[in-house]
């Protein structure tokens, strides 16, 4: 898996942020089984080991080393054997809601199974685990596994309740909880890969108030800016013929790969120093790590546009949503990999990030820019 393969030197490192977090348990509850917010094991486990931290981009795994995928969860040992939620649909209700129970379920693991795909795309992955943190008395407990797709062609329903439907597909058992469009899979974690003792402190507050003299370096923040994008045109809905579709434009023989990202109007009256003048190349870098030189092209300067332009469009359409040339980009085509913005990230005036992000990123975006 990945763990064992790590250096003694990373999984002490690990083990010792854990210990640490796990100690301070005390702040957050009286149990005796130490607390671990899952925000903050992810943070450890990329520091730890390296890895590139996820969490941020809408995506199945909150961490990547080399090529390999991590999904990382935290939950209590109880019975080693327990369901867990592995990814959440509530805003594909309206694709399943009317289907019959086996439908449902399988319509649920198409999209499972779509956005696996898509991060896999995205980030270049080839492989990826479970790596779970199971917390007991006193204890935490390492364990790993792999993910698998969802055998659609295998999935049998096993019990069907008022809130839940039940089914796995000869490798993993799920649940489908339908009010909360939630899937669960279940762990069967009855070996780990490691163990260990956490000391929880009685008062962790004078502990870290002990720490406030000796704090002096600020934290630097990397991030100057984030705006968001969207994928869509005017009435949300993808263009036939301008944005993702822009090589079906009419005027002249264009290449299968142009395309361009909408730069709302908006976008400018808040944020109207995020982008560089029009036609001014800038770096912008992509979730692999790729970087695309690009620019702000059209009136208005109302796109995002790569140089050579066909570079842009044959990451999004061909790397990334494995469309064949002359494949139109649709509206059903987002939805099935849970997209329809994107982040961008802005490091300096010449060094941008770009990510996918997921259905009603830019709404929201924008809503909270207008409220405030």
């Amino acid at each position: 898996m990945f763990y064992d393969k790590q250096s003694r030197e990373s999984q002490n490192k690990y083990k010792e942020y854990l210990q640490l977090i796990g100690s301070l348990s005390n702040l957050f509850s009286l149990s005796n089984a130490p607390y671990l917010y899952y925000r903050i094991a992810e943070k450890m486990f990329c520091q730890a080991f390296d890895a590139k931290d996820l969490s941020r981009g809408d995506v199945s795994y909150d961490a990547k080393k080399d090529s390999l995928g991590i999904g990382l969860k935290t939950f209590l040992k109880k019975k080693d054997n327990t369901l867990q939620k592995i990814a959440e649909f509530n805003k594909d209700i309206s694709t399943y809601n009317t289907l019959s129970d086996l439908d449902k379920i399988k319509k649920i693991a198409k999209l499972r199974n779509a956005r696996l795909d898509f991060t896999n795309n995205l980030y270049d992955i080839k492989e990826s685990i479970y790596h779970c943190v199971l917390r007991d008395e006193n204890k935490f407990y390492l364990y790993e596994e792999e993910t698998n797709h969802i055998d659609i062609d295998a999935i049998k329903k096993t019990k069907v309740t008022k809130s839940s439907i039940f089914f796995d597909d000869g490798k993993h058992e799920y649940s489908f909880a339908i009010s909360k469009s939630t899937l669960m899979k279940r762990f069967s974690t009855n070996s780990f890969i490691d163990d260990f003792e956490i000391n929880i402190l009685n008062n962790p507050l004078e502990s870290l108030y002990g720490l406030l003299d000796n704090t002096k370096e600020l934290i630097k923040v990397k991030i100057v800016d984030t705006v968001f994008l969207p994928l869509y045109g005017r009435n949300n809905k993808v263009h036939e013929k301008s944005g993702l579709n822009q090589w079906k434009a009419s005027g002249r023989d264009r290449h299968p790969n142009e395309v361009y990202i909408p730069i709302p109007i908006k976008i400018y009256k808040y944020k109207p120093d995020f982008f560089p003048q029009r036609d001014s190349i800038f770096n912008m870098k992509l979730p692999n790590g790729d970087i695309l030189n690009t620019k702000v092209c059209q009136a208005n300067s109302k796109a995002l546009m790569s140089n050579p332009n066909q570079a842009l469009g044959k990451w999004i359409l061909r790397d990334i949503l494995k469309l064949e040339e002359g494949t139109p980009v649709t509206n059903d085509t987002l939805l099935l990999y849970g997209i329809d913005s994107v982040r961008i990230d802005k490091i300096s005036n010449l060094e941008y990030e770009i990510n996918f992000s997921s259905l009603n990123s830019y709404k929201n975006f924008m809503d909270n820019l207008e409220e405030n």
